[in-house]
């Protein structure tokens, strides 16, 4: 009696998910615009179950979906339409191809100001010293001063941080089973740094 039972309630449950599988299909298309090309990344949302997916870069889609649901396609730039998938397919595959309208959306003008008003607008724009012309400001821009300014922003790279490691080992290898050189120690050094200062070379920056 238990096994008639058991295989009663199996049919019963075999025969309902059959039916729900039914309805199934693989639902898929291709989304273009208005001029016909593809509209990539479009979202393609079925509004029964709110599972979609996404367009790829050519427009093509596939999912998942029920017979006779609301799919809803949406994409920035164009209007969003909803397409209904028929009901009366005797396949378990359906293919579309969709058309989205160009949406316009007008924003309102945005004036940007440099300075609070125009009045301090107008003093700055007066005062301003601008160079006379290219050779000027290419020499402001190529002084030692910005340079160094812009190199020390500028982080290593992997090379530069490979040459910097070989270079400390060479110099642990030159001075293998020796003393480094002390240059405070050195009188050639003391003497051109004496010159340099009587000369006025060392100014500070």
């Amino acid at each position: 009696m238990k096994i008639i039972l058991f295989l009663s309630l199996f049919v019963l449950l075999v025969g309902k998910s059959y039916s729900q599988d039914d309805d199934l299909i693989q639902f898929s298309g291709v989304v273009i615009g208005d001029s016909l090309e593809p509209v990539p990344y479009c979202t393609v949302i079925d509004q029964v179950t709110k599972r979609g997916t996404v367009s790829d870069y050519y427009g093509y889609f596939s999912f998942v979906a029920h017979k006779g649901d609301s799919i809803r396609f949406s994409s920035v730039g164009f209007k969003t339409s909803y397409y209904v998938i028929p009901d009366t397919l005797k396949e378990n595959k359906y293919s579309l191809i969709h058309i989205l309208s160009t949406d316009t959306i007008m924003l309102p003008t945005a004036v940007i100001y440099p300075w609070p008003s125009k009045e301090q607008f107008a003093e700055a724009f007066v005062n301003v010293e601008i160079p006379n012309d290219d050779y000027k400001r290419a020499v402001h821009n190529l002084e030692q001063a910005k340079l160094k300014e812009r190199a020390d922003g500028i982080p290593m790279n992997g090379s530069m941080n490979y040459n910097h490691e070989m270079q400390q080992v060479q110099d642990k290898l030159y001075y293998a089973g020796q003393l480094p050189p002390n240059n405070l120690l050195n009188p050639i050094a003391w003497s051109n740094f004496i010159k340099s200062w009587k000369d006025g070379k060392l100014k500070r920056q």
